[in-house]
């Protein structure tokens, strides 16, 4: 190529980047249009004070970040983030529970720990935090005074993370106006020391606060984020922290402790049975068949043949708090394929009203003690889950079944003579009582035979009925009972009248044929009371990992 022809290339180079510049510089309006000379310089304008702006931020952050770092830190040593617990030291140190603190402990210091649920900066000087502990919650409050409490504290407390464990030191102070948004509201915490004992470092599924939201809370703001059950169940441990849920499992816990209390004032004994069995313990198809070396077994539907077995032990009075599993596929607001059972058995002397009116004063008991000696959890419960406390009397209503029966038919019900109440005919049958007897809660007594499993005794005075009963609750089924078969002949009748086979209760049958006093019992959902009692519409409110056709997890 020759030097003429170098430099013509040289220069058509040129041009097409001197083009190609113009072209960028172009500026097109929304039309697609080129911008008039007027309107570039109006954008030409704005992008040059567009960039002030952010040459004037930096400027300041800069100089803002100067000036905290030159500031000292009168605070220095009294907040952060602890090192992790290995057990390293014990101090002594007394600590507080959020529901112990009260006006009484005003003006002394106290050591707390507890989640931080959120947090709320006014200016750049105070940050009120919402503590949290178990089912209460509490005001904490950080002001800056250049003595102790320093911008850089502030700050660092309203940068922790939502559901991080905190460890603090405060002085308890009566607020000028009570703090309504905290269970503890007549006293708040201003914070001295402020530490991170265990940071939240992910994002939280969903906020404590949007778990909750009550029902009047949502009808008051429809806007309002829903935290669906499915989404609560697949992250149980976060959804477990809410102040209400909390409480549900320490009233779960309680109705364990005041079944205990009673039965123990009754001189019965706790016993502990086989969960893993040979055969179905109600003699049906509902169980769950596990191997076990080389052969089948069975997870126990109920402790129901052993519990008898102890009877004829000479055990006299027996009672048992553990798992039971039902291989039911019943997608059903009030069933779990797994539950606690609260079960028990007692021999009699004549009669097995004395075991049926002995279950009656057991449930007044327990839920006396509830509205007595758990107030506070209750409050709790009922602030986020709204109900009325259940009408109860002294003693329970007893209703035998065909009266219960022409109570529905009185009000246009249609009923079999001897069939059972479905779903709908229960709750229908516990707002009729609740209308006519003032009461939520009652005992229905003679059910028929056909409907009752194979060891229930039938009514001496019409083989069609049989001495058993349920216990009902706002109109639901809490617990199932009867007077058992406790001659081993009359046993074997109804075993083949019931179509079970014989060979999978040889041991059970041979526990009678060895001498066995009458006796009665019966078998209480836990779930289902503590559901029931707090008004709640779904059983896995009240099951801490509930087990359903459908949930294996968490």
């Amino acid at each position: 190529m020759s030097a003429q022809e170098s430099n013509t290339a040289t220069e058509q180079k040129q041009e097409v980047a001197e083009l190609a510049t113009q072209v960028e510089e172009i500026v097109l309006d929304a039309e697609g249009k080129p911008l008039s000379k007027k309107a570039l310089k109006k954008l030409e304008k704005e992008r040059e004070k567009e960039q002030k702006r952010i040459e004037r931020e930096a400027r300041e952050a800069a100089e803002r970040a100067a000036r905290e770092a030159s500031e000292v830190d009168c605070a220095k040593g009294s907040y952060g983030k602890a090192p992790i617990n290995m057990s390293q030291v014990q101090s002594g140190t007394k600590w507080t529970e959020l529901k112990d603190l009260s006006a009484e402990l005003a003006g002394q210091t106290v050591h707390v720990q507890a989640r931080v649920q959120g947090s709320r900066p006014t200016g750049n000087k105070m940050c009120f935090l919402v503590l949290r502990e178990g089912s209460a919650t509490a005001q904490g409050l950080l002001v800056v005074d250049n003595e102790t409490i320093s911008k850089q504290m502030v700050k660092f407390a309203n940068s922790i993370s939502s559901e991080s464990l905190v460890s603090l030191v405060a002085k308890v102070v009566v607020p000028s106006e009570p703090v309504k948004s905290c269970t503890v509201g007549d006293v708040e915490l201003h914070i001295s020391k402020l530490f991170i004992i265990s940071q939240v470092a992910v994002a939280l599924p969903f906020s404590i606060d949007s778990a909750s939201w009550s029902t009047l809370d949502y009808e008051r703001d429809p806007t309002l984020n829903r935290v669906l059950l499915h989404t609560r169940l697949n992250n149980r441990v976060v959804d477990l922290r809410t102040t209400a849920n909390n409480a549900i499992f320490k009233l779960q816990a309680a109705v364990s402790q005041l079944f205990r209390e009673y039965l123990t004032s009754e001189k019965f004994t706790e016993i502990h049975t086989p969960k893993i069995i040979s055969a179905a313990s109600e003699g049906g198809a509902n169980v769950f068949r596990v191997d076990y070396f080389k052969r089948n077994a069975y997870l126990a539907q109920s402790p129901q043949l052993f519990k008898q077995m102890c009877i004829a032990a000479d055990f006299g009075k027996v009672y048992e708090i553990a798992p039971v599993f039902r291989a039911e596929n019943s997608q059903t607001h009030r069933h779990l394929t797994e539950y606690v059972g609260l079960d028990l058995e007692c021999a009699f002397r004549e009669h097995y009203h004395e075991v049926m009116n002995m279950i009656g004063d057991m449930f007044i008991y327990i839920f006396k003690n509830l509205e007595k000696r758990w107030a506070f959890e209750l409050a709790t419960v009922r602030k986020q889950y709204p109900s009325e406390p259940i009408l109860v009397g002294d003693k329970p209503l007893r209703l035998e079944f065909k009266d219960a029966i022409a109570l529905l038919r009185k009000h246009g019900e249609e009923m079999e003579d001897f069939g059972d109440f479905t779903t709908r005919l229960e709750k229908t049958l516990g707002r009729l009582v609740r209308e006519e007897y003032g009461t939520d809660f009652y005992m229905v007594d003679k059910f028929p035979l056909g409907v009752r499993p194979f060891y229930t005794m039938p009514d001496p005075e019409n083989p069609m009925y049989s001495n058993s009963y349920d216990f009902f609750l706002r109109g639901e089924e809490i617990m199932s009972g009867a007077q058992r078969i406790h001659d081993a002949g009359m046993l074997r009748e109804r075993i083949a009248a019931c179509g079970v086979p014989v060979d999978d209760l040889i041991e059970y049958i041979k526990a009678f044929e060895y001498g066995c006093p009458p006796h009665a019992g019966g078998g209480v959902g836990l779930e289902r009371v503590v559901m029931f009692y707090l008004g709640l519409d779904d059983i896995r409110y009240s099951s801490l990992f509930p087990r359903d056709p459908t949930r294996l997890e968490p």
